[in-house]
């Protein structure tokens, strides 16, 4: 990482919510998703970025909400770089708690923002709170107090209702997509996509861009990230997750993996398991 870049990142292992701190001048990072939900706030200088195939712009005091699978990327326009805190909450977390506090709505996919950035200093503050709790290890109940207001707070932030835009997705698109996930670790062309699609390559890339926002290699190579993220986790090396996601090799992994994430594999699996690679 160069000079002007740093990262600081803790997982708390009973909820295995991560807590990220970081700090980029110029390219930040590549576009990718997350199995997670993201909330964080920009500490300092401006960040800009690209999510919802729009162009936000980051300010200290201003929150950031990106539901699970929303695509986004990162950098600084300006030369004295930003600094950020970014909580990644697990799909499977948020469902468990949102039933004890009967918080309806906000339930992995199924939430949607009504905003990506949202100028709430008490919506911050909660933020922020959780955040210090996790990336400090303050113990369980401060943890557990913190994130509770949290999603109190995010509950304000919804849409009326879940969106239900996937229902008006062209059903081909849906068809290479589900066939991109069921052969995530194939070599699979563009042939093949295209004979599922039923028509030609090219009408078939204008066709996935225009639904997913982005090309069927690139959507591959985020379906194989978010996979690799939770064997990492799990404990898997990063040697046999790269041969288990599809990557070609284990440097191969480390090269998309350090664009998206700023870190590297190794790095990742000692955070969730502390356990040296």
């Amino acid at each position: 990482m160069k000079p002007d870049h740093w990262l600081v990142a803790r997982r708390d292992p009973e909820t295995g919510i991560e807590g990220l701190r970081a700090h980029f001048s110029g390219h930040a990072y590549d576009p990718h998703d997350h199995d997670d939900m993201l909330v964080g706030y920009t500490e300092q200088g401006v960040q800009r970025f690209q999510c919802h195939r729009s162009l936000h712009t980051s300010v200290p005091g201003r929150a950031i909400l990106i539901e699970p699978g929303a695509l986004h990327d990162g950098h600084a326009p300006e030369a004295g770089g930003f600094t950020y805190a970014m909580l990644y909450l697990p799909q499977g977390w948020v469902e468990r708690a949102v039933r004890e506090l009967n918080l309806p709505g906000l339930r992995g996919v199924e939430a949607a923002f009504r905003h990506t950035l949202v100028d709430d200093r008490r919506l911050v503050d909660a933020i922020r709170a959780a955040f210090l709790a996790i990336h400090h290890d303050e113990g369980r109940l401060a943890r557990d107090q913190t994130l509770d207001h949290l999603l109190m707070r995010l509950t304000g932030q919804l849409h009326d209702a879940p969106a239900k835009h996937q229902l008006a997705m062209p059903p081909a698109a849906l068809r290479v997509r589900d066939l991109l996930h069921e052969q995530m670790d194939g070599n699979i062309g563009l042939d093949e996509l295209a004979a599922v699609a039923g028509m030609d390559r090219f009408r078939l890339t204008r066709l996935f861009k225009r639904t997913f926002g982005t090309s069927p290699h690139a959507y591959l190579v985020h379906v194989r990230l978010r996979a690799a993220r939770r064997l990492l986790a799990a404990g898997q090396r990063p040697a046999q997750v790269a041969a288990i996601v599809g990557f070609s090799d284990q440097s191969h992994l480390g090269r998309w993996f350090h664009r998206a994430y700023r870190m590297t594999p190794a790095a990742y699996r000692q955070m969730c398991t502390n356990v040296p690679d």
